[in-house]
């Protein structure tokens, strides 16, 4: 697997795990006294935002070529 593709897997996996960690803390904080939710959540835009941003750029340098679907 290439670099930049692994790259990408890896970032959606930790977007997935920042998710899924939001949710815990959903349903496990009763009272609402930590702020662990808005915490992941706060990643997984900030990770979301960083995978936006590097494909951009992959494509701006021509890492990447986008292509349509062919029937």
């Amino acid at each position: 697997m290439q670099p930049f593709k692994l790259l990408v897997v890896i970032i959606l996996l930790g977007i997935v795990a920042s998710l899924g960690s939001a949710l815990f803390h959903l349903v496990h904080d009763r009272k609402g006294e930590t702020k662990s939710m808005v915490r992941a959540l706060t990643v997984r835009i900030s990770l979301s935002v960083a995978l936006f941003v590097l494909l951009f750029i992959a494509w701006a340098a021509g890492w990447i070529q986008p292509h349509g679907l062919r029937p």
